[in-house]
């Protein structure tokens, strides 16, 4: 029983979150409150790519980017998304798993 009680009040602490949440928007809309942007920070590819030691064909070919995204990324034309961010920063940290991992397949 205890279990279900728990879960009722999780529930509960969800429901009032999204309350929470809704009054702040409309609050927002109505331009009572100002809401923070949160964007996400850029991630510096060509220093991962440096880390690695690796030309941008090399790491390009051995992450399976594509050349050309990577050289945008690079050049700062645009940005990875938010998955290639979340690829770029395993790759940061553990290169070679990345690449063991891919090999596997």
């Amino acid at each position: 029983m205890p279990r279900k009680a728990t879960a009722k009040k999780k529930a509960s602490t969800f429901g009032e979150d999204l309350l929470e949440g809704m009054k702040l928007v409309l609050a927002h809309r109505r331009g009572k409150v100002e809401l923070e942007q949160v964007w996400p920070k850029p991630v510096d590819v060509r220093a991962i790519r440096k880390r690695v030691k690796m030309s941008q064909a090399e790491f390009a070919r051995a992450y399976g980017i594509s050349k050309r995204a990577l050289q945008e990324w690079e050049q700062g034309g645009r940005q990875p998304d938010s998955a290639a961010r979340a690829y770029l920063t395993v790759i940061a940290k553990e290169p070679a798993v990345v690449r063991r991992a891919l090999a596997s397949e």
